[in-house]
């Protein structure tokens, strides 16, 4: 008996450290398609790490810091293994304390802050146990321009006889701006507004890049009536979309 007992004890202290929980780091990055990394500078990307068989949450939280160094990420040619992240890149860390492998859910809603843009990115790995996955970390990517209509104002009221200026905002998700001849070249991009009235499309106008960075407008006249004005920015050597939707009123 005392033999069994004592064997029993020593099969206890062998599963024991196997069954101690480890701490595990995490890193979670999100990039922007043909862009940078999105940190706090258009509000991070809010990452979520779920059980996979069981949809538990284990962590959450928010992308800080900054989009990364443009050189780097976008001019120099890259080799395999090279990092192109560094201490001030965006990221999340999630510290979990793991008893056992587990299969994970990782998400990313991305630029968490504007809604009409957000992108959701998601992919499944395995997590060890006291196996960290750090340094550049886990890196998901999402596709897609921010566009925000800036004129004209939701439920503005114009006159028939006035010029109806067009005017909207379309940065990368990360938020690096788009100017004519730049490294996100607003000629190579498609800014276009479509009027609708009555549910029906009455206009479709090509915006142009101004002199503001990422400023895109054109000018119309239109019938009275209750319009809606969405504008979308189209890359067709990328696939990047991105729209804004908007309403008012001429008298």
């Amino acid at each position: 008996m005392k033999k069994m007992y004592l064997s029993l004890g020593l099969v206890f202290l062998m599963i024991m450290p196997v069954l101690q929980a480890q701490e595990t780091d995490v890193v979670v990055r999100v990039r922007s398609k043909d862009a940078k990394f999105i940190g706090s500078s258009i509000g991070g990307a809010k990452i979520l790490i779920k059980n996979a068989e069981t949809g538990e949450l284990l962590a959450s939280g928010m992308t800080t810091g900054s989009t990364g160094d443009t050189q780097l990420i976008m001019q120099e040619p890259h080799s395999r293994n090279q990092r192109l992240t560094d201490k001030q890149t965006a990221g999340f860390l999630a510290t979990l304390d793991l008893e056992e492998p587990v299969f994970v859910s990782v998400e990313a809603i991305a630029p968490y802050n504007k809604k009409q843009a957000r992108v959701v990115s998601s992919t499944q790995l395995w997590l060890l146990p006291g196996k960290d996955i750090s340094g550049e970390g886990l890196v998901l990517e999402v596709p897609g321009f921010v566009v925000d209509i800036l004129s004209p104002q939701t439920h503005e009221r114009t006159g028939s006889e006035s010029t109806i200026d067009i005017k909207a905002n379309v940065v990368m998700m990360c938020g690096c701006p788009v100017t004519p001849g730049g490294i996100w070249d607003a000629n190579q991009y498609e800014v276009t507004a479509v009027l609708k009235r009555d549910g029906k499309q009455v206009q479709e106008l090509q915006l142009e890049a101004g002199e503001k960075p990422s400023t895109f407008s054109a000018e119309t006249t239109l019938e009275p009536g209750l319009y809606e004005l969405l504008v979308y920015a189209y890359d067709p050597v990328h696939g990047n979309t991105g729209l804004d939707r908007t309403n008012f009123i001429v008298n």
